[in-house]
C-alpha cells in the first residue's frame, strides 16, 4: 500500500516538534550552563528539585513522543502505543508541575506555563490520533 503525502508530513512535523521537548530534557539533566543562563535562579532550584519519579514521567513524556514520531516515519502501528505512553508520562508530569510541587509552574512561569503544557497535551493527542487512524487505515504496519 503507498504511503500518503502527509504521512511524512506529520512524521517529520511531529518529530521536529517533539526533538525540541527532548533538547530541553537533555539541556536540563546535563545541566548545561549556556542553557541553563536562560533560566531565573528560582526556575533552576524549581526544575532541579523535580523529585526522581516525576523526573522519571518526564523522560517517559518526551522519549516516547519522540519514539512515537520516528515510528510514524517507518511506518510502524507501534506509532500510536508510543504516543499513548507519552501522554501518560505528560499527565503525570504535569500533576506534579502544577498540583504537587511546593512552587506550581504558574507560579514560576505564569499562565504562559499551563498554555504551552496545554499545547503540548493538544499536540501529542493529535500525534496519537493520527497514527490510530493511519494504524486503522493500513498505512502502519
Amino acid at each position: 500500500m503507498r504511503r500518503p503525502w502527509h504521512l511524512w508530513a506529520v512524521g517529520i512535523l511531529s518529530l521536529l516538534w517533539n526533538a525540541m521537548g527532548a533538547f530541553d530534557y537533555l539541556m536540563l539533566q546535563a545541566r548545561v550552563q549556556a542553557y541553563l543562563d536562560a533560566f531565573t535562579p528560582e526556575q533552576l532550584a524549581y526544575f532541579t528539585s523535580y523529585p526522581t519519579w516525576a523526573v522519571a514521567t518526564w523522560a517517559t513524556g518526551v522519549w516516547f513522543s519522540v519514539l512515537g514520531s520516528l515510528f510514524l516515519l517507518v511506518r510502524s502501528r507501534f506509532a500510536s502505543t508510543a504516543f499513548l505512553i507519552s501522554l501518560v508520562g505528560l499527565v503525570a508530569t504535569s500533576v506534579y508541575s502544577f498540583g504537587l510541587s511546593e512552587v506550581s509552574m504558574i507560579d514560576l512561569a505564569g499562565p504562559t506555563a499551563a498554555i504551552f503544557s496545554a499545547a503540548i497535551f493538544v499536540m501529542i493527542v493529535v500525534f496519537w490520533a493520527y497514527a490510530r487512524a493511519m494504524t486503522r487505515r493500513g498505512y502502519l504496519r
